[in-house]
């Protein structure tokens, strides 16, 4: 089930017919005869310890998160949250158990193996090492300098501006588009926001959510991820041209060190990672890396850069968290050579600055921010993000992302064209086979169970889908249902 999943995350096909799928499979073979073409003499190694352990890992962290940083209610948390680092199936071997009292959760595997998750404040949750009980680091107090929400107008605060709505806005219209994202009960949708030339014009949230509740995010991290790195660019700290100064990669003979920013951003640094989207992905090889960066309680960033080369930097493209894992070590590198503090970073530079108040951003042990899925936000503060983006990175009439960074992660990256992949830009996913009814040119950010920031420039909208995990696949019906219909009843951005 799980690699049906993630199989849909990356290829878009309609599987009700069948040359759809004897395209899938031979897209699929080609893929990898492709990168075996390519293939450098480098060993996988999977990951060390059991995969039920991992995955029971990965279960306590997601009750965790969902019940103390969402609050949803743990036996609705346990059916319906987060089958990405704990398959369905494994659950049904473990035992569970919300400890209200020290804010933490207890899975036990059936050999007595308990692993345990802990929230740990500001930083949300994580799960403990083994034989542990706190982390490696002194979780922080994360504070915002960001005025009262409920006296502050959009998009700075929560205050929506009255008047009458554009006469060129039909408004009945965007509200059937908004409950069709609702309508069917299966597909679990917590929130969904709609924004126009910035202006918040269709909003709803499922009973107990609301503006300001933390959802699971998962992979739009990796988006968020990519506009930190872009903060720095801004300032003159990295180039996307530059090879990555990883400190594991400065020798001179290491072939990791022609490996640029642009490189990891298209999510093609070449870097051996099994992933469950890899087209020849076979789970009896073993427990993957994708994974096991969010499940194994390691430095997720020591562990993602010390994996070899599996093709040259630029040559194929692949859907791996070795990418994001290393980019956010690029980022702690770069605030923690300027002396400045690195948990508090992401609010500072980002966040005060549009208004992002309640993003809950996720560590390792070690306090590495496992940016590449952990972390949460309110649908409004995704919103925010996404219009940044829509306005070309300029917020409030400041440039908060550098010229052209925008253009380059919408842009698609020369590995996946190559790959005959016209789906993937710079950590962000763009609608080149149109597997939304939306324009080729929209780009968005992309989360498993169904968690969606889509970018519609030729319209001049930003749509936030967030919901549960277990209605993915009728959510992302739904969701293709709504955006016909604004389709239909937003105009299109006539040219200055």
């Amino acid at each position: 089930m799980l690699r049906t999943i993630a199989l849909t995350l990356v290829f878009v096909f309609n599987s009700a017919s069948s040359h759809a799928q004897d395209s899938l499979d031979d897209q699929t073979r080609a893929l990898i005869a492709r990168g075996a073409s390519f293939e450098l003499n480098t060993k996988s190694v999977p990951p060390p310890g059991h995969p039920l352990e991992h995955h029971a890992s990965g279960f306590a962290k997601v009750l965790c998160s969902a019940v103390f940083v969402t609050g949803l209610e743990p036996e609705f948390a346990a059916e319906n949250i987060g089958y990405f680092t704990a398959p369905y199936e494994e659950r049904a071997r473990m035992k569970w158990r919300v400890d209200r009292e020290n804010k933490a959760v207890h899975v036990t595997l059936p050999n007595g193996v308990t692993r345990t998750a802990q929230y740990i404040g500001d930083l949300g949750c994580l799960t403990l090492p083994r034989g542990e009980k706190s982390p490696f680091f002194e979780p922080p107090s994360i504070e915002s300098r960001l005025p009262d929400a409920t006296t502050t107008q959009w998009p700075m605060g929560d205050v929506l501006p009255g008047g009458t709505p554009p006469a060129e806005l039909d408004t009945t219209a965007v509200a059937k588009a908004v409950d069709a994202a609702f309508e069917s009960p299966d597909a679990l949708t917590a929130a969904y926001v709609v924004t126009w030339k910035g202006r918040i014009i269709g909003e709803r949230y499922r009973d107990g959510i609301t503006m300001h509740t933390p959802l699971e995010s998962w992979s739009m991290g990796k988006s968020l991820t990519a506009t930190l790195l872009g903060t720095l660019i801004k300032d003159g700290v990295y180039s996307l041209n530059q090879p990555a100064p990883i400190p594991e990669w400065k020798n001179k003979d290491d072939p990791r060190r022609k490996i640029r920013i642009a490189d990891i951003l298209h999510m093609s640094s070449g870097l051996r990672f099994r992933a469950p989207h890899d087209p020849d992905f076979d789970p009896a090889d073993g427990y993957p890396d994708h994974r096991y960066v969010y499940t194994g309680t390691v430095n997720s960033f020591e562990w993602a850069v010390k994996r070899p080369l599996q093709w040259a930097p630029n040559t194929v493209g692949r859907y791996r968290n070795s990418d994001p894992v290393t980019a956010n070590y690029l980022i702690r590198q770069a605030v923690e050579k300027r002396g400045e503090d690195y948990h508090s970073f992401p609010q500072r530079a980002l966040f005060d600055k549009l208004g992002m108040r309640d993003m809950v951003l996720e560590t390792d042990p070690y306090g590495n921010f496992l940016l590449q899925g952990y972390e949460f936000g309110a649908a409004r503060d995704w919103s925010r993000l996404g219009n940044l983006y829509l306005q070309d990175g300029v917020w409030n009439g400041k440039r908060v992302l550098p010229e052209g960074f925008v253009k380059f992660v919408s842009t698609l990256a020369p590995a996946w064209v190559a790959d005959g992949r016209p789906i993937y830009g710079g950590f962000f996913w763009i609608n080149g086979t149109e597997r939304f009814p939306i324009p080729k040119e929209a780009y968005y950010m992309a989360g498993a169970g169904g968690q969606y920031t889509i970018i519609i420039p030729s319209h001049d909208l930003v749509v936030v889908r967030m919901g549960h995990y277990k209605g993915s696949d009728v959510g992302f019906e739904a969701l293709c249902r709504s955006l016909s219909l604004l389709m239909q009843s937003i105009p299109e951005r006539q040219p200055n």
